[in-house]
């Protein structure tokens, strides 16, 4: 059972103001049993409304204990009297017809003032857990819109740098193909000859297991110099190592981490600079 709707369904109030039949009484009763997280919403309730009534009590005047007893003076008077006189056979006096209606007329304020008290109470108990789930509601909402919006500038930011590279006539694009027949693997680097600068750009290689990944290499007077390791699901372009003097680069498939030297019969793609 979820917890949160049964309670927010306002059933837990309707038991309090026992406005339910008894089949659905009886159903409550055995969740309240059931689940402790149930009795202590239940309690939180009751003490909500209790406080509520509490805060809003009208105190009866000071004066009206004498006013009634004023009122029904003569009457208590005589009662004694005919007690004493009869006390075999006692009289009952009937209330005169006045103070039997100021009697009903405070039972029928204590009972108006009190449904008010209550409906007022289930009402801004309502009010107030919709409007508390709508704000968290709200906030989530918040949230995952800055999550994005900071996913969006980040890539933004991340296509204006690499623009800007790919503009740069200092940078030379190298582009390396496919050493294995029938492939089309194929990727990029864009390297400045004045910074040594290299950057890669994956067009298209193989899925790698977990255990490996491609390094890049760049060829200095006939030897293979480590530029770095990278993933196959990398966008965009990846910043290498700097490098001087390349004549060509290539990438090889190595053990995770990297290797010293390239493993030579699981190069992917070269290209000559």
């Amino acid at each position: 059972m979820d917890i949160k709707e049964y309670i927010a369904s306002g059933i837990l109030e309707e038991y309090i103001f026992d406005t339910l039949s008894p089949q659905e009484r009886k159903d409550v009763e055995l969740r309240l049993a059931e689940y402790p997280e149930l009795r202590e919403e239940l309690n939180a309730i009751e003490e909500s409304l209790e406080g509520i009534a509490m805060a809003t009590a009208i105190q009866p005047p000071a004066d009206l204990k004498a006013n009634i007893m004023s009122a029904l003076g003569d009457n208590v008077a005589e009662l004694k009297e005919e007690s004493t006189q009869q006390k075999e056979a006692p009289k009952v006096i009937p209330m005169p017809q006045t103070n039997n209606g100021m009697w009903k007329y405070l039972v029928a304020a204590s009972v108006s003032l009190a449904l008010v008290t209550s409906y007022l109470a289930y009402d801004y108990h309502g009010r107030w857990k919709s409007t508390s789930d709508a704000f968290a509601q709200l906030q989530a909402q918040n949230t995952q819109m800055a999550e994005q919006y900071n996913q969006v500038n980040n890539r933004l930011d991340g296509l204006v740098a690499d623009i800007d590279i790919i503009s740069d006539s200092d940078f030379k694009r190298v582009n390396m193909a496919s050493v294995i027949e029938n492939e089309q693997y194929t990727a990029s680097v864009y390297w400045n000859a004045k910074t040594d600068e290299a950057y890669l750009n994956i067009k298209q290689l193989k899925t790698l297991s977990e255990e490996q990944q491609y390094q890049l290499w760049a060829i200095v007077d006939g030897v293979p110099v480590d530029m770095g390791v990278f993933d196959f699901d990398v966008e965009g372009l990846l910043k290498m190592k700097n490098v001087q003097n390349a004549s060509m680069f290539a990438v090889t498939i190595e053990p995770k981490g990297g290797s010293v030297n390239p493993t030579l019969e699981l190069m992917q793609v070269a290209g000559e600079v």
